[in-house]
This record gives structure tokens, C-alpha cells and sequence, in this order.
């Protein structure tokens, strides 16, 4: 398991995190009403950040699922909002371009997301269907050289301020996952709609948005064959990432909790005398490291795309181990940790996603269960540790 980080790419992770703590951490608040972190994104468009997952022919920095998990883990410690709007530009949306779209498409698209010029949303849950991919009713019929789209999807996130929208749709109705594949949508197509805004408990929106007899040139369609394939193919991605800021929402909560722990006294004595609350401290740290080594194993799988079952895991217990320890970060802090002035309630809010968003936990058991039954996995000792 290969988890070296060469001199410039430490340097690089080292910058993301003197920014979030000195500049991000300060502004967090003011994401909690839906506001896009734009000026956030500028300052990491700058550093390269949104082209982690560009190829460097076009503008990127084109680094591996290991070195974006990390550098998302920096952002997510001080801001879940920020972490969420850089998921956006990291994850499965611009690897599915990189991957599989033309290469015209490329060429148009990805400088401009290395810029922050254009932010990228995923469309993929529909008011029916979420996990359940093959029952999609979104269809795109090819029409010569012309593509018409129709159908809804919800809970999008980034929509109010995308520049593309990255649509996983039916082709021609074929039915099925055999069926499925993906456009490109600009939100300027007319048909295209966001007709709804959900505010959501982490404090970014997410939108409904609605493809009426939307015509698009044909070069837009990115994925027509093998669509469900290869999007669970980009997804797994998604499954390192996610997790990455449900670890980092963890360790920044941890961070928070010693800190106060120190500063604050109660019956004379610091917090952090209390057997009771240090036994809390050491609980949250094993949980953490334990939860670190799933996930950096599963981004160290990748090869270009992490393997499903090592990443369903480490989801699993980053973003359970994320709920367990900004939950206990609050109760240290007493009830100031229930008020939005301090870090802890804003962090454990935006680690209620985790199980929701990239795969619901439900899932993914069943996708681990299945492989232990029917493939025979199972833990043994140190050749566990040996990728293929």
C-alpha cells in the first residue's frame, strides 16, 4: 500500500490548510443561509485546487484520489460548505469528463473548471430514484445530430450556480442499466429549469432542477454505451471523497474539543482533568485514526477509480465515525456547542450527509455483504494489506 506523498504535493496540502485555518475558518458562518463560498473558491482556484482531478493536458493538476481525499480533508476540518462546493469540482463530475467525454468536450470544459470558472453539477437522483439507477425515467432521444432531453432530477447540489450540468439519463428509453448514459446540459439550453431550493441542515442548498424538450448538439452526449458501468466505475471515487470530509468534519470537531477542554474550567479545575471527559477524547481519537486507515487503504486502491468494496467500507466508517465525533465534540462543549458562533454545532451538522450522500450505508452494506458471501473476502492478517 503506497501512501507516499512527494515534496510538492506536500507542499500543496500544506497551503490548503494554512488558508482554511487562517482565512476559511473566519468565514464559515456565513455559508450557513445557502450563500455559495464563492470567495473561498477563488482563493483555491488560484492554488490549483479545483483542477486536483483535471489531467495536466488541460490545465489540471491531475492528482491521484489519495492526494484530493487529503486536501479535502484540510478544507472540511474548518468549513463543510466549502469542503461540499470543492467536492463538486473533485469529484465524479469531472472525472467522467476526463474519463469519457470527447475530446473536444475536455478541451472546452476543464480549463475553465481549473479556473472556478465553470462550476460543475452532477444530476443523477430523480424524485423516485436514487440509488436505484436503473429505474430512471430522465430519457435523452437521439434525434441525427440532435439530442432532446426530458425528465426531472432533485437534490442537486450546485445548481443555482453551475455553468454545466452533467446529466446520468436513459438513451433512446432503452430500459434498464443498459440504458443509461450521459449528456452535457448548459443552463442557458432553452427548457432547462431549477424550479425548486431546499435548504439542508448542513447549510448548503440542494435544487430541483427540470429538462423540458431540451435540444442539445450530439457532441453533448458524454456516455452511450456500458453508462451504468462506467458511472459506478466514477462513483467509487465519490466514495473516497465523501468520506474524506466526513474525516475531516471529525478531526476538526476533535481539534475543537481539546482546545476548549484546556481553556475552560469548571468547579475550579480545566474540563480536561475530568476523567470522564478525557475518556471521551481518547475515544474520539481511536475512532478517527481507525477510520483514517480504512479510507487512505481505499484511496491507495485506485487505479484510476477506487475498488468498490474497500471504498463502500471506509464510507461507512468515516461517516459513521464523523457522526460519533462531532456528536461528542458538542456535548464537551456543553451548550455553547449547540450555538452556530462555534465550530463544533456547524461541523456536526454537515456530518449528517455523509450517510446520505455518494451511496446511503444501507447500500453499501448490502454491496459489502454480497461480496463476503458470493467472492469469499475476508480479513487475513497482513496480506490484507496487499493491493492488486
Amino acid at each position: 500500500m503506497d501512501l507516499h506523498i512527494n515534496e510538492q504535493r506536500r507542499l500543496m496540502i500544506a497551503s490548503v490548510r494554512e488558508l482554511a485555518q487562517e482565512k476559511f475558518k473566519a468565514r464559515a458562518q456565513r455559508y450557513l443561509d445557502g450563500t455559495f463560498p464563492w470567495e473561498n473558491i477563488r482563493e483555491l482556484a488560484d492554488l490549483g485546487v479545483l483542477g486536483m482531478s483535471v489531467p495536466q493536458e488541460y490545465g489540471g493538476l491531475g492528482l491521484p484520489v489519495f492526494d484530493t481525499a487529503l486536501i479535502l480533508e484540510e478544507i472540511a476540518k474548518v468549513c463543510y460548505v466549502t469542503a461540499m462546493a470543492v467536492l463538486g469540482e473533485a469529484g465524479v463530475q469531472t472525472r467522467v469528463i476526463a474519463t469519457y467525454a470527447p475530446p473536444a468536450i475536455r478541451e472546452r470544459i476543464l480549463p475553465k473548471v481549473c479556473s472556478g470558472e465553470c462550476i460543475l453539477a452532477v444530476c443523477m437522483t430523480e424524485p423516485h430514484a436514487g440509488t436505484d439507477v436503473a429505474n430512471y425515467r430522465t430519457n435523452t432521444v437521439i434525434r441525427g445530430d440532435r439530442l432532446v432531453l426530458n425528465g426531472t432530477k432533485t437534490l442537486i447540489s450546485r445548481a443555482a450556480e453551475a455553468g454545466m450540468f452533467v446529466v446520468f439519463t436513459r438513451i433512446n428509453g432503452q430500459p434498464g442499466r443498459e440504458g443509461i448514459g450521459c449528456v452535457l446540459v448548459e443552463p442557458s439550453t432553452p427548457g432547462f429549469a431549477v424550479t425548486g431550493t431546499y435548504h439542508t441542515l448542513g447549510g448548503e442548498n440542494l435544487h430541483e432542477v427540470q429538462f423540458n424538450d431540451c435540444e442539445l448538439p450530439l457532441e453533448n452526449l458524454v456516455i452511450r454505451e456500458d453508462g451504468f458501468r462506467k458511472l459506478l466505475s466514477a462513483f467509487n471515487t465519490q466514495r473516497c471523497l465523501n468520506p474524506s470530509i466526513s474525516l475531516g468534519l471529525a478531526e476538526g470537531a476533535f481539534d475543537e474539543a481539546v482546545r476548549y477542554t484546556k481553556e475552560r474550567s469548571i468547579f475550579g479545575r480545566p474540563v480536561s482533568e475530568s476523567q470522564g471527559i478525557r475518556w471521551k477524547l481518547a475515544d474520539m481519537y481511536r475512532d478517527i485514526e481507525g477510520a483514517r486507515g480504512l479510507l487512505y487503504k481505499a484511496c491507495a486502491s485506485a487505479n484510476p477509480f477506487p475498488d468498490p468494496f474497500l471504498s463502500a467500507v471506509a464510507k461507512i466508517t468515516c461517516n459513521e465515525t464523523a457522526m460519533r465525533v462531532t456528536s461528542e465534540a458538542v456535548q464537551v462543549h456543553g451548550g455553547y456547542g449547540f450555538t452556530d458562533e462555534y465550530l463544533v454545532s456547524r461541523l456536526f451538522r454537515g456530518a449528517r450527509y455523509g450517510t446520505l450522500g455518494g451511496g446511503a450505508t444501507e447500500t453499501l452494506k448490502d454491496l459489502i455483504s454480497r461480496r463476503l458471501v458470493n467472492e469469499g473476502d475476508s480479513p487475513d492478517g497482513i496480506m490484507a494489506l496487499a493491493l492488486n
